[in-house]
């Protein structure tokens, strides 16, 4: 049955696809200099990039692959309902829906106090309160609307990244006025790998999380104008600017600022972001990239807001949530879908400004836990898609993932990886203590549902 009967509306256009997959992969961690990673890897955080960005890669080919035949609600989630069972379709959009609405919890607190730095006297309530409403009421009005209004967000961070990579390669090929080139004197303070090779893969766990996102355009796919020709591009096109913006921005960053200085830099005014507006002459250049930052975090914060309402509509037309989820506005928009994320997007609030030090770690751990199963299940979903395809005498996807099934298969055995180092770090331990428990009582609530169902 065709999606727009289910009240959902082909309205989104190719470039907002591409552009909303772009505004849901780049936060605000870029921006403010990726310390944590800087400061395992070195210079070498660079390579980090460059992995990680691999298996992103990996996963945005498997997906345009799935979705180009089964461009559905729910995206990869349904398409794992129907290659992998009803189960795994429940536990990775539910996980999924979680982890979003926590990210979307995490994105809003921060854009409160990137706010702040205008209003120092502010509550933080009051611009936490106001940015909520405002991308509540962007979602709640017609997806058309919500695409150009991400389109236009997620330019902004776009064309600042594009510009830094410009002014960072002039400046450290020819310098600029009042400060001659470094050239890459900043490479040279331990060598290109300084803590080892170990520290480099700790590294890779860390920047792992800055391409979670990619999965987004997926999710499109049951709104796109033309989910044949949008995805794939759409796909091809994210990936390759998340690796010309993570990789090359960050090799701006470790050839402009000592490594060692970036890994403790502190706040806005001392992100390499500014050091490098600054030293080209911009003026108020720590004011202009807090405007960036906060717009940033408020494009990841609408985009995940989509996502996870989609996400939640097609459990319930699946029968995996109370079927009143599945209400459509007139305008095409899940609202009820939307106003129960809103209420975990309360939840989240709350809990990041009540307990930020015991309670908040534990959600944040959640959606990082959430989102590396989400991705796993994927590729063993395209596993399952092939094959099964292949059995029924079905035709290959238009598009395909090359080296399938060898490189679905190491990309997965990557992200697995990825997600056991995960509980050997001291900051995202808290993915496994806050994440096996959920997905143990996920698996509990749908065995628990089915045989409710069964029995009636």
């Amino acid at each position: 049955m065709d999606v727009e009967e289910q009240g959902l509306r082909r309205e989104l256009t190719g470039r907002q696809v591409g552009m909303i997959a772009i505004g849901g992969a780049i936060g605000t961690g870029l921006f403010l200099g990726s310390g944590l990673a800087i400061s395992l890897a070195g210079p070498a955080v660079v390579l980090a990039y460059l992995l990680a960005a691999v298996a992103a890669l990996a996963l945005a080919y498997a997906l345009a692959e799935m979705t180009v035949v089964h461009p559905e609600p729910g995206g990869f989630g349904t398409v794992a309902h129907r290659y992998l069972g009803p189960m795994a379709g429940f536990v990775q959009r539910w996980i999924y829906v979680a982890a979003q609405v926590v990210n979307i919890g995490s994105e809003v607190v921060a854009a409160g106090l990137y706010a702040r730095f205008w209003f120092p006297q502010l509550p933080l309530w009051l611009p936490v309160l106001l940015f909520s409403l405002g991308v509540l009421a962007v979602n709640f009005a017609s997806v058309k609307f919500f695409g150009e209004f991400e389109y236009w967000f997620a330019m902004i961070k776009v064309a600042t990244i594009v510009v830094f990579v410009l002014l960072g390669a002039a400046y450290l090929a020819f310098g600029l006025p009042g400060h001659p080139s470094p050239g890459l004197s900043a490479w040279n303070d331990g060598g290109f790998a300084p803590n080892g090779l170990g520290a480099v893969w700790l590294a890779v766990a860390v920047v792992t999380f800055s391409y979670l996102g990619t999965e987004a355009v997926a999710v499109t796919a049951a709104e796109s104008k033309d989910p044949g020709r949008d995805v794939p591009r759409a796909a091809r096109n994210m990936v390759a600017r998340l690796v010309l913006f993570y990789v090359l921005g960050m090799a701006v960053v470790v050839s402009i600022v000592p490594w060692r200085e970036t890994a403790s830099a502190q706040g806005i005014t001392e992100s390499p972001f500014v050091r490098l507006f600054t030293f080209a002459g911009i003026p108020a250049a720590a004011g202009i990239m807090n405007f960036v930052i906060l717009t940033a975090a408020l494009s990841a914060m609408n985009t995940n807001l989509y996502l996870s309402s989609r996400m939640l509509y097609s459990l319930a037309r699946d029968g995996h949530a109370p079927r009143a989820l599945a209400k459509v506005s007139d305008r095409g928009s899940p609202t009820r879908a939307l106003a129960v994320c809103a209420l975990g997007l309360v939840i989240a609030v709350l809990v990041s400004i009540v307990s930020p030090t015991e309670a908040f770690p534990l959600l944040v751990g959640l959606a990082l836990f959430g989102a590396l199963v989400a991705w796993i299940l994927i590729f063993a979903t395209q596993l399952a898609f092939r094959k099964q395809r292949a059995a029924a005498g079905l035709p290959p996807s238009p598009v395909r993932l090359p080296g399938a099934p060898y490189t679905t298969i190491a990309a997965m055995l990557f992200v697995g990886a990825v997600l056991v180092t995960t509980a050997f770090t001291e900051q995202f331990a808290t993915a496994w203590l806050a994440g096996v428990p959920f997905l143990l009582m996920l698996v509990g609530a749908y065995l628990l549902s089915r045989r409710r169902q069964r029995a009636a």
